[in-house]
């Protein structure tokens, strides 16, 4: 299924994010967004779940196990992970306190990430161009940079070279329309 092509998600996560350092800004920055983004789920009651943050670790769960069972099983965990730690504190935290951790937490993971995009990487975010794909794919994208800078990892051999060509195809037709605009 097309939802489900890690290829073409990761291609057009990785063309906004081709930059090391705003790389690393990235892995360090995106997984406190979905924590205490989940902190702040925790208190939005849904119908058929008891939260929205539970809703949110679901689906971001059963949409990375579908695009890799080996990683997506581990980003399946860590969102549970998330999920726990951010439920737990935002019970101890109480609401009063949570939504103060939230928004500080947010602004500076964010405020983070847009200078990474406008010093480092030069380009705007992918959200700008796709909202639900940059924040489904954000936590699973730095979980499988930082698999394969730590261990190799490849969903499957030769995953990385075919995507350096289509997120290098990517960024060149970027930066011809970018050319196009300014001449």
């Amino acid at each position: 299924m097309e939802i489900f092509n890690l290829e073409k998600h990761f291609a057009f996560y990785g063309a906004y994010h081709s930059n090391p350092i705003n790389i690393m800004i990235h892995m360090v920055f995106v997984w406190p967004i979905l924590f205490s983004g989940l902190m702040l789920g925790f208190y939005l009651p849904m119908v058929f779940f008891p939260n929205q943050g539970l809703f949110t670790t679901i689906v971001f769960s059963v949409s990375y196990v579908c695009m890799d069972k080996k990683a997506g099983s581990l980003g399946a965990l860590l969102c549970f992970l998330c999920w726990f730690g951010a439920s737990s504190l935002a019970v101890h935290l109480g609401w009063s306190i949570t939504w103060k951790v939230v928004l500080a937490a947010q602004l500076i993971c964010w405020t983070a990430q847009f200078l990474g995009h406008g010093v480092f990487e030069k380009r705007a975010p992918a959200l700008l161009d796709n909202l639900l794909q940059a924040f489904l794919m954000a936590p699973f994208f730095v979980l499988l940079e930082a698999l394969q800078y730590s261990v190799g990892y490849e969903p499957y051999p030769g995953f990385h070279a075919k995507v350096k060509i289509m997120v290098d195809a990517n960024i060149k037709e970027w930066q011809e329309k970018k050319h196009k605009k300014s001449s």
